[in-house]
């Protein structure tokens, strides 16, 4: 690499200039030549290029917003440039070898670039070059360490740089909601077209982070840490008032809110305290049953039907004994050993509820019926007017659930930065060391066990309501590794990082449908990438990125210090 640096590096800014022209003249020049659904394809097969310029079928105006950013920090004083030009030529292949090889597939081979009548669709080949070029370009500038922001702002400005941001953050997850349709048979194309799109998104955000503009706003953020959590929770219960207010994405909003519950409780397991669970989801599964069995529903073994904060606190209990009983035997084993028990304890439970043990699971037959939560008269599972505003079927529950994550982060936000959370850190980073410091680590170990069941349970409790039924199929042993995923994913020891791995594995599914057969392949190597690119997750604890930084960034000293304008930018890790 250093040889082919040296080699272009005298061609580095031509060479960058030429690609993000190839980037304009790639959005501009047609994709593909055959006809598809009753019409020619950019019309009739989403691949609009100013109709819809902030959607997904919009990729081509995406293309042509990363060429000019391309030619914009070519010439602007920009942090870190090298960085930023790199992470927007990645964009740009990447949207380009996702749409050009869709539609080369979908229109049989080269026939989408060569049409029977002469006519050439050079869109997507040019695109590949643009940011290959781009990308040679910004390593042959030689590696730069990432820019950090020191600019100190007064309060009320700092107050409306977060409203600001956190709105952008709400119309951003309502573009990913309903970018491309909902799939399947709304748009057979979606899949592709998304995956497109978040090459787009993901090349835009790697330029941002490089610019120090990300960690300026987390540095920000944690400043005003109760600023920010209020208005990011008006933010979210903002969202069924935008595009994606409908009840198809109220409910996967939701669900994606029980699973983000439920990874952030494994992550006080797993990010905390180190201890490797492969059973987790099972908590998450006795807080539903607990919470069925007290429901009231036909299939119920008790023929009570509590309210649902009481049969919740209930859930959250027994699951909270059953971590107490699953950490126990933990406390003279570690590392595969442990990954080993908590994985049988997560197949007993399976296994268990599936033969109906002791009568409270019903067996296959599952506990249907589960009756709806209501609040004043309001069914949660019906839609809801607020004033002349009428709201989508299951927005109540939307909104109980994006209370419940703001419990659940809250509770791990104060474990984490009390004592208990600190000597859970020490573990995982030195179990020996920790005990010789005069940590009991053993009831650490439970109590960490004890508390992440318990915040699963309760989200088991919502999980059961929510879906009126509760059956073993749904707390199966991949769940509990999709969790994991989501953990690792995102960041663990993150409360954002878990929240946003396990949206991330939940919304997927969803826009990729018609990929099902693929869908753990996509997932494996999207991990496989994460693990070699950025170890520490897409978002991820302050301990955790001190733990993973490289010592050298190009050779650069640690400590380098570099004037820009409007902030200072220092060399870190």
């Amino acid at each position: 690499m250093n040889k082919v640096s040296n080699i272009v590096r005298p061609f580095a800014r031509p060479l960058v200039l030429v690609g993000g022209v190839l980037l304009i003249v790639a959005a501009l020049l047609p994709w593909a030549t055959f006809v598809l659904n009753e019409g020619p394809y950019p019309d009739k097969a989403t691949l609009q290029f100013f109709d819809a310029p902030f959607a997904v079928t919009g990729f081509r105006f995406h293309l042509l917003l990363l060429g000019l950013l391309v030619l914009i920090a070519s010439f602007a004083p920009v942090p870190s440039r090298a960085r930023v030009l790199r992470a927007l030529g990645w964009g740009g292949l990447l949207v380009s070898v996702i749409s050009g090889l869709f539609i080369t597939i979908e229109g049989g081979g080269l026939g989408a670039i060569t049409a029977a009548d002469g006519a050439t669709a050079f869109g997507a080949l040019v695109g590949l070059v643009g940011g290959a070029a781009v990308i040679l370009g910004a390593i042959a500038l030689g590696v730069e360490p990432p820019a950090h922001w020191t600019l100190k702002l007064p309060t009320a400005a700092a107050y409306a740089v977060l409203v600001v941001v956190f709105v952008l953050v709400l119309l951003g997850v309502s573009l990913v909601l309903t970018a491309g349709g909902q799939g399947g048979a709304a748009n057979p194309y979606a899949g592709p077209l998304f995956l497109a799109f978040l090459g787009f998104a993901a090349g835009a955000m790697a330029a941002l982070s490089a610019t120090g503009a990300i960690r300026f706003v987390s540095e920000l953020s944690e400043k005003h840490r109760i600023f920010s959590v209020v208005v990011l929770l008006l933010c979210a219960l903002l969202l069924p008032f935008t595009d994606a207010g409908s009840e198809y994405w109220m409910t996967v909003a939701a669900n994606i809110g029980i699973y983000a519950a439920t990874a952030i409780g494994l992550n006080i397991v797993v990010g905390l305290a180190g201890l490797l669970d492969l059973g987790y989801v099972a908590f998450m599964g006795i807080g539903a049953l607990v919470a069925a069995n007290f429901s009231g529903a036909a299939a119920a073994a008790f023929g009570v039907h509590l309210p649902f904060p009481v049969a919740a606190v209930i859930a959250a209990v027994v699951a909270g004994i059953f971590g107490a009983i699953v950490g126990s035997p933990t406390l003279r084993v570690r590392g595969d050993y442990l990954a080993i028990v908590t994985l049988a304890f997560g197949e007993i439970f399976t296994r268990s509820a599936q033969n109906n043990i002791g009568g409270l699971t019903n067996g296959a037959n599952a506990i249907p019926g589960i009756p709806a939560l209501s609040l004043f008269g309001a069914d949660f599972n019906k839609s809801f007017t607020l004033g002349s505003i009428k709201l989508p079927a299951g927005v109540l529950y939307y909104v109980l659930i994006v209370l419940l994550v703001a419990l659940v982060m809250t509770v791990f936000a104060n474990l984490k930065f009390s004592r208990i959370g600190r000597a859970w850190i020490a573990i995982r980073e030195d179990e020996d060391a920790a005990r010789a410091m005069g940590i009991r680590t053993g009831q650490a170990k439970i109590l960490a066990f004890l508390v992440g069941a318990m915040l699963a349970g309760l989200a088991g409790a919502v999980f059961a309501h929510k879906n009126g039924t509760v059956s073993y199929e749904s707390f199966k042993f991949l769940e509990s590794v999709t969790l994991l995923a989501a953990v690792i994913l995102g960041g663990m020891g993150s409360i954002p990082g878990a929240v946003l791995g396990a949206s991330l594995l939940f919304v997927l599914p969803e826009k990729l449908r018609e990929f099902s057969e693929y869908r753990l392949l996509i997932f494996g190597l999207a991990l496989v990438l994460i693990m070699r690119f950025r170890p520490q997750g897409l978002v991820p604890d302050r301990h955790r990125r001190a733990e993973l930084a490289d010592e050298d960034v190009g050779g650069a000293p640690v400590d380098e210090v570099h004037e820009v304008p409007g902030a200072v930018k220092e060399a870190k890790a």
